[in-house]
C-alpha cells in the first residue's frame, strides 16, 4: 500500500495513527495465532489413545450351545440388542474400550422367515449362510431383525442401546458397506421423499451416470454352479432353494463380476454400486484438484456443494447422516478402496460437517492408496493389515524376525496416526486357531505392540480377550474364523458370558488370566500420555550393542512431557533371555536423566528394575520370560 502524505502536523498524526493501528492488528494476530496454536498443543495433551471393541452383535449375548451345522434360530439362538445390558456394556468398558463397533446392524437379507412383521423372505440361492452376510445389506433404513426382540419394534431397540451405550461412557460405529448391497435389495423402511438403490435405474442400459446398478441388458440372472460339496442350507429343502432367482435384466456382482452367471467364488449375493465409473473405467464426475488432500473437510464439503454428483453417492450420504442423527457416533466402511476416493472427500466432508468428531475408519488393503484414502478421501483410520498385521502374524508363526517391525513403522510415520492395528477381526484367523498359531498366549507380546508402538488406536475381536479359537463348523465357511454367516454359539466368550450375568464365571484360570492381561494392557493404553508422544527405536541399538539381545526381542521408546516409556517384548514362545538393555545417550539427554540409578517400574504387572545412567548412556537389567513384555515407566 503507498500512502501520499504532506510534510504537516495533520499528516503526521494521521500516519502516527495509521502506523498505531498496524501495530495493534499486528499484536492481536500475533496474540489470536499463539492462542491457536496453544489450543493445538493443548488438544494434543488431552489426546488418549482410543480402543475399539468389536462385537459381531447377532452372536455377542448367545448362549445356546448346540452349535449344529447350518442350524435354525430355534436349534442354536441368537443374540439381541437387548443382551447389551447395563451390566456388559460396564464390563466391556471397564476392560479398556472407549468404542465399540456393533457389527451386523443394518437390515441384512436373512433366511429366516419374517413375513408376519411385513419383510419379505429372502431367496438361499442368493444368501450366504442361514443367517445371511452383515455386508449383504438389505435395508439401509432399518436393522437387522434377528436382533430384535420384536422386529416390529427394531429401530427403537437399537435406539434403547444406543443410550445404553452411551451412558456406559462409550462411544459406537456401525458398518455402512458403500461397494455393495444384498442382491435383493428393497429399502423398504427408505424415508418419505427418498428412494431405494435401483427404484429409478434405465435397466435398459449397461451404464447410466445416475443408475445405482450396472446392468447386463438381454441376460438373466442364474446362480452360480455350487462346488466343494457346497449347497444352499447344507442341502436342506427349502421352498425358495430350487437354483434359481429373478433378476432380469442380470446386475454386476459386488466384487466387479460382469457375469450374468457369476462364480461360486465371487460374492454372488450382492449387486455392485454404480458411482460414476464408466464401464471403461473413466469417471463421469468431478476429479479433486492437485494438491487438494492438504485441504480440511470443510474445504471439500465446500468444492462438492455445486457439483453434479452421481445418484448413489447422494443416496449413501443421506444414510450415513440418518445414523448420525439416530446417535452413531462413527462407522467403519467395508471395502472403501473399491470406491473412488472423490465420493469419499464428498460422503466425509458431510459427515464431518455434522459432527467434526466422527470416527470414520475403513478397510483399505492396497498401502499405494493409503495416503490417498486418509488425504483426499478424509478418512480418520485405516486397517493397518498389509504392513503391520501380516508382518507381526508371521513372526508369530515363527517365520519373521522383529528386525522387520520398526522397519514397516518407518515406511508409515508420515500418516502412522491413521493406521488403526489389530491381531483379530471378522475377516481374520483366531489367534488361538491351529491354521492362525494355536495358542492365544501366543498373541500377548504382538498386542503389547499393536497397542503402545504408534499413535493411533487398536482394535480387539469379542473373544480375544478370552482366547477364543474359532473351532465351530458352523455351515457356510469353515472354522479358525467365527462364522458370519450363521447361527452359532461362542464357547470361549460364552464362559465369560455366564449365562448373561457377564462376570466371567465360567472362564477357565487360563482364559481368566488372559482376560486380566488384555485388561490391564488397554486400561494403562487409554490413559497414557507417553502413548500419544514420541516414539524412538532402541531396538536396531540393542542388536548391535547388546549381548543376548535377538531377533526374537523388540524394544523401543515412548514420551511425553511426564511420561517415559521403554517397551520390550520377548515374542519367543520357549525361550528367556537375559541381557542388559541399553538406552542410548541421546535418548537419557532428551529425558533429562540425571547421572545415577532412576527406579523404573512395570506398568502391567508391578515388578520394578534399576534404571543406571553412567557416562551419559543409560542400562537396565532385563530377564525376560517367553511371550513376556515389560511397559517400564521411569519413576
Amino acid at each position: 500500500m503507498l500512502i501520499l502524505y504532506r510534510k504537516d502536523s495533520n499528516s503526521m498524526e494521521i500516519l502516527n495513527k495509521i502506523l498505531l493501528f498496524g501495530i495493534l492488528l499486528l499484536v492481536l494476530c500475533c496474540k489470536q495465532k499463539n492462542t491457536e496454536e496453544k489450543v493445538i498443543e493443548d488438544n494434543k495433551k488431552e489426546m488418549k489413545k482410543e480402543v475399539v471393541y468389536q462385537v459381531f452383535t447377532r452372536l455377542f449375548g448367545n448362549t445356546n450351545t448346540t452349535n449344529k451345522p447350518w442350524g435354525t434360530i430355534e436349534e442354536n439362538g441368537v443374540g439381541k440388542f437387548s443382551d447389551f445390558s447395563e451390566k456388559a456394556l460396564q464390563e466391556i468398558k471397564d476392560l479398556g474400550v472407549t468404542y465399540i463397533w456393533y457389527t451386523g446392524v443394518p437390515h441384512h437379507a436373512v433366511i429366516h422367515d419374517y413375513t408376519e412383521y411385513n419383510i419379505s423372505n429372502d431367496d438361499p440361492d442368493v444368501v450366504k449362510g442361514r443367517a445371511g452376510s452383515p455386508y449383504a445389506v438389505k435395508d439401509y433404513y432399518n436393522v437387522d431383525p434377528d436382533l430384535a426382540e420384536n422386529p416390529e419394534n427394531g429401530l427403537e431397540e437399537f435406539k434403547a442401546l444406543i443410550d445404553r451405550t452411551h451412558k456406559a461412557g462409550l462411544k459406537l460405529l456401525i458398518d455402512i458397506v458403500p461397494n455393495h448391497v444384498a442382491r435383493n435389495y428393497e429399502g423398504k423402511s427408505t424415508p418419505e421423499g427418498h428412494e431405494p438403490f435401483g427404484a429409478s435405474d434405465d435397466t435398459s442400459v449397461e451404464y447410466a451416470k445416475d443408475n445405482n446398478f450396472y446392468y447386463i441388458p438381454g441376460e438373466a440372472f442364474q446362480v452360480p454352479d455350487w462346488r466343494d460339496g457346497y449347497l444352499p442350507l447344507g442341502g436342506e429343502d427349502h421352498p425358495m432353494a430350487d437354483g434359481k432367482f429373478d433378476e432380469n435384466p442380470a446386475k454386476w456382482t459386488g466384487n466387479g463380476s460382469r457375469l450374468a452367471k457369476p462364480n461360486f467364488n465371487d460374492w454372488y449375493e450382492t449387486v455392485k454400486i454404480n458411482y460414476g465409473v464408466r464401464p471403461d473405467g473413466s469417471y463421469n464426475f468431478d476429479t479433486l484438484p492437485e494438491g487438494f488432500g492438504s485441504k480440511d473437510y470443510a474445504a471439500h464439503n465446500e468444492f462438492w456443494k455445486d457439483k453434479d454428483v452421481p445418484d448413489s453417492w447422494v443416496k449413501f450420504k443421506d444414510i450415513a447422516l440418518y445414523w448420525l442423527d439416530m446417535g452413531v457416533d462413527g462407522f467403519r466402511y467395508d471395502m472403501a478402496e473399491m470406491v473412488p476416493v472423490e465420493f469419499w472427500s464428498y460422503m466425509n466432508s458431510y459427515i464431518k460437517t455434522k459432527n467434526p468428531k466422527a470416527f470414520l475408519l475403513a478397510e483399505v488393503y492396497n498401502p499405494d492408496e493409503y495416503r490417498n484414502y486418509i488425504q483426499k478421501g478424509k478418512m480418520d483410520y485405516l486397517y493397518d493389515k498389509v504392513e503391520m498385521y501380516d508382518s507381526v502374524k508371521n513372526i508369530m508363526q515363527g517365520d519373521g524376525w522383529t528386525d522387520h517391525i520398526p522397519v514397516v513403522k518407518k515406511g508409515t510415520e508420515d500418516i502412522e496416526h491413521h493406521l488403526l492395528h489389530f491381531l483379530e477381526n471378522h475377516d481374520e484367523q483366531r489367534i488361538a486357531s491351529p491354521e492362525f498359531v494355536g495358542n492365544a498366549e501366543i498373541g500377548k507380546p504382538a498386542m503389547v505392540v499393536s497397542a503402545t508402538m504408534t499413535t493411533a488406536p487398536v482394535m480387539i475381536y469379542f473373544g480375544q480377550e478370552v482366547g477364543e479359537p474359532g473351532a465351530e463348523n458352523a455351515g457356510f465357511g469353515s472354522p479358525s474364523r467365527t462364522s458370519i454367516f450363521d447361527y452359532i454359539g461362542v464357547p470361549h466368550h460364552q464362559r465369560w458370558v455366564n449365562d448373561k450375568k457377564f462376570d466371567g464365571g465360567q472362564l477357565s484360570e487360563a482364559e481368566s488370566q488372559l482376560r486380566d492381561f488384555y485388561k490391564r494392557l488397554l486400561n494403562f493404553t487409554i490413559h497414557s500420555d507417553a502413548l500419544m508422544g514420541t516414539y524412538q527405536d532402541i531396538h536396531f541399538y540393542n542388536r548391535d550393542n547388546t549381548l543376548w539381545y535377538n531377533y526374537h526381542v523388540l524394544s523401543y521408546v515412548r514420551w511425553s512431557d511426564n511420561e517415559k516409556l521403554i517397551i520390550i517384548s520377548n515374542f519367543d514362545a520357549n525361550d528367556r533371555f537375559g541381557f542388559e538393555l541399553k538406552l542410548p545417550e541421546d535418548i537419557v539427554q532428551k529425558w533429562g536423566l540425571s547421572e545415577g540409578n532412576h527406579q523404573i517400574k512395570d506398568v502391567l504387572y508391578g515388578s520394578e528394575h534399576t534404571l543406571e545412567v553412567k557416562n551419559g548412556m543409560g542400562e537396565v537389567r532385563i530377564d525376560i520370560n517367553p511371550l513376556e513384555s515389560f511397559i517400564l515407566k521411569v519413576q
